[in-house]
């Protein structure tokens, strides 16, 4: 698997999302980034496979197959990419639009594929957006919170195990693979 600790990116772009993507990718990759590209590279080519749902789907099947650990995706909203590469198993995709929302995607859900949207996010603060998420993991940040690990670690489980038509099965109600519990707490201060 091509992971985030050596620096190993799959990213994919629709027409709209390129122009963040391009900023985003030259960013990455002047820090050492080694991407692979799954999505428009010529904004000037009529690819019908370049489609936001068919690069989602393209990026996606490669989180679901491991071969990478993490993707970045970029369309319009960075909404219907993400939901294209959720169809993928394994796959836990998030939109944010600002640096707190992409690092807690990571440190509470463990997402694997961040999405952002080119019509909301600008360059800049996509570059920093990629930094939050590709410099954190799930917990990380948190290790003050009781519990906010296995807590969060315990819903991705659950998640990666649901089966919705055993789900439905027993009366829409979920089969716990454990618990942990959680409640709001205060940063102690430093």
């Amino acid at each position: 698997m091509k992971t985030v600790k050596d620096k190993y990116l799959a990213v994919g772009a629709d027409f709209a999302g390129y122009p963040l993507k391009e900023a985003v990718v030259a960013h990455l990759k002047a820090k050492g980034w080694k991407i692979t590209d799954l999505g428009v590279t010529d904004p000037n080519a009529d690819d019908p496979e370049m489609m936001f749902h068919r690069v989602g789907l393209r990026v996606g099947s490669k989180i679901s197959e491991g071969e990478f650990e993490r993707a970045l995706l970029f369309c319009g909203t960075g909404m219907g990419i993400h939901i294209a590469a959720s169809k993928c198993p394994h796959v836990h995709a998030g939109v944010v639009e600002s640096v707190p929302a992409a690092l807690r995607a990571i440190t509470g859900n463990g997402v694997n594929v961040l999405a952002m949207g080119a019509f909301y996010v600008a360059p800049a603060m996509g570059c920093d957006i990629a930094d939050a998420y590709l410099n954190a993991e799930l917990g990380s940040g948190y290790e003050w919170w009781h519990n906010f690990y296995e807590f969060h670690k315990l819903a991705i489980d659950e998640l990666e195990a649901f089966d919705y038509d055993a789900y439905k099965k027993n009366g829409f109600k979920l089969d716990y693979l454990g618990n942990y519990p959680l409640s709001l707490e205060t940063k102690p201060e430093e």
